[in-house]
């Protein structure tokens, strides 16, 4: 699995930005979790990716938004520090009810 960064900034001056705005969020969603305001944490494999990639290359405008993907070193633990709330949880991790 890849471990992914994915932030967006995506123009919400329009009603059609606002619409590619939820498009790009929902596609992320669909593929990590939200971590901050337009910033993703995806793990994917490399086809995954691909296909995440193509997916927000349609929906996003190139003139006036844009998404930036970011791989992450392994482990996360080790590379990666967040202050103040974090909403990651690991999602590989058991699920304890």
């Amino acid at each position: 699995m890849i471990d992914l960064l994915i932030t967006y900034d995506v123009s919400t001056e329009t009603s059609a930005g606002r619409k590619r705005l939820r498009r790009v969020a929902k596609i992320c969603v669909a593929h990590g979790q939200r971590v901050q305001n337009s910033v993703f944490e995806v793990s994917v494999t490399e086809v995954q990716l691909l296909a995440l990639r193509e997916q927000l290359l349609n929906v996003m405008d190139p003139t006036e938004d844009s998404v930036r993907i970011y791989r992450l070193r392994q482990p996360r633990e080790k590379f990666v520090d967040a202050f103040g709330r974090d909403q990651y949880r690991d999602l590989s991790a058991p699920l304890i009810l």
